[in-house]
């Protein structure tokens, strides 16, 4: 499956960014990076870490920059961070280096796959319910935006999710390909 671009995933907190990618990069037999993850390796420091040093601006920057290295790569899996559409060169940058996907997801599967997560420092700012439902009022329409695709997570197995974004990614790089 050399032949499909790389692969980019956006969508909220608890969307299954980061274990669907990991899936889907086995299966495509690519690399798989997190941008969060690369941030946190980088800066020996957690992303509440960063937060609570540098705000919320300082992390976004620090975004920004991985973000340019991470989709320059070629053939990837990159999972990004739920506010890696926050900022118009971030989606600019994502949608010409690759086919970008939407992971959506309702508040209430968010809600139930972050509750335990203490590392999640948006969700230590009141209400982790509201905080997600006023996040997703202000990030979904951004996702679509910056999307080629959308798939929904929701009651579905990771294994389910990533078989369709492989369908349709053949069927975005192939139009006349029957079989995608």
């Amino acid at each position: 499956m050399q032949g499909l671009p790389t692969i980019i995933l956006v969508g909220p907190m608890g969307a299954g960014k980061s274990t669907i990618g990991r899936l889907l990069a086995a299966e495509l037999k690519r690399e798989f990076f997190d941008s969060d993850h690369e941030i946190e390796a980088r800066c020996g420091a957690n992303i509440a870490w960063i937060f609570d040093v540098e705000g919320e601006r300082g992390f976004r920057d620090r975004e920004t920059l991985m973000l340019r290295e991470l989709a320059g790569r070629e053939a990837i899996v990159l999972a990004t961070g739920g506010g890696a559409v926050l900022r118009e060169d971030n989606r600019q940058a994502l949608r010409e280096r690759g086919t970008v996907v939407y992971l959506a997801t309702s508040v209430e599967q968010q809600i139930r796959r972050t509750a335990r997560d203490r590392n999640r420092p948006l969700l230590r700012q009141g209400n982790p319910e509201q905080v997600l439902r006023d996040l997703f009022a202000k990030r979904d329409p951004l996702y679509r935006a910056t999307a080629d695709l959308t798939v929904r997570t929701d009651r579905r197995g990771p294994k389910a999710v990533v078989n369709e974004i492989i369908r349709r990614t053949k069927r975005l790089s192939d139009p006349l390909d029957l079989k995608a």
